[in-house]
């Protein structure tokens, strides 16, 4: 199960995930960045702090997300990135893709500098 929410704070998108981001959950998340692709909203932080687990279908989710906003000028940013999501971005390589961040304010705070 996987429990989100999503506010806007000016320019960026913050989703705060919770649960787990897998095979049967992604598919929800993935429409939620359709929407914000389609209202330009290019500017996103994943505040990970709630997330439980992560699988190959979670992580696509989000490179995906990535690389299209990236075509458009926008970024992705991670923050409170712990426990296992942590583990499976380390062993991605994710960690060296991503900017990630200790706070949710320092990732979107970035997005001004």
């Amino acid at each position: 199960m996987l429990d989100y929410e999503k506010k806007e704070r000016g320019d960026v998108t913050v989703f705060a995930l919770k649960g787990n981001l897998d095979a049967l959950t992604a598919p929800a998340l993935k429409k939620e960045i359709e929407a914000l692709l389609a209202a330009r909203r290019i500017n996103v932080v994943f505040d990970l702090s709630g997330l439980e687990l992560i699988d190959s279908s979670g992580v696509g989710a989000i490179v995906s997300l990535f690389k299209r906003v990236r075509t458009l000028q926008g970024d992705v940013k991670i923050a409170r990135l712990q426990g296992q999501p942590a583990e499976i971005f380390k062993l991605l390589r994710l960690d060296r893709a991503f900017e990630i961040f200790d706070t949710q304010d320092a990732a979107v705070a970035r997005f001004g500098s």
